[in-house]
């Protein structure tokens, strides 16, 4: 048996390859129990050789594989696609920018309105992922669809700054609806 004491090695055995480890050995000896239980008890003599027969042998293939897999893969598999956040986690962000404002025309709106228009898309999406359905939230969403209407595609500057009053009154508007539903934000 080789120990392995290389920096190289001790970097590698992370805990995600523990734990691919650990999911080898586990996924052998269900396999041992699944062979021993399909066909009932066996002799010795007629039994064929199980995976668990040399279980030091056993642990260090599962150990190489793991390793070799935790090689492969250096990071995580991630979700196709993110979920939408909730309601209420959304509406906390957009609900951070109600003390801020710009001036149309000063260059001070441009991170402003494209942080508010993205809090609102985000906010759209929550609404209508989330489990009371988007009848429950029939005004803020009609609001939104209106103000994405008037924005189309064009987010550059001189065009949300065109549309300042009604992206900040759509902000404004939805805040107030959510202070009298507060079961969607608590």
């Amino acid at each position: 048996m080789s120990v392995r004491t290389t920096a190289r090695d001790g970097i590698r055995r992370s805990t995600a390859a523990r734990g691919l480890r650990a999911t080898a050995v586990a996924m052998l000896a269900a396999a041992a129990l699944a062979s021993c239980t399909q066909d009932g008890p066996q002799d010795a003599a007629s039994a064929p050789a199980s995976p668990s027969a040399a279980p030091v042998d056993n642990a260090d293939q599962a150990e190489q594989a793991a390793s070799e897999a935790s090689e492969a893969t250096d990071e995580p598999a991630l979700p196709a696609e993110p979920a939408p956040e909730a309601v209420r986690d959304a509406f906390a962000t957009l609900q951070a920018t109600l003390n801020d404002t710009c001036t149309p025309g000063a260059g001070d709106c441009a991170y402003f309105l494209g942080r508010v228009t993205r809090e609102l898309t985000e906010l759209d999406e929550a609404m209508r992922a989330d489990p009371k359905g988007p009848g429950h939230f029939k005004q803020p969403l009609a609001d939104m669809k209106a103000l994405f209407a008037k924005l189309g595609t064009d987010r550059s500057t001189p065009h949300l700054e065109k549309h300042f009053t009604a992206i900040v009154g759509t902000r404004d508007g939805i805040n107030t609806w959510m202070q009298d539903h507060p079961d969607d934000y608590r």
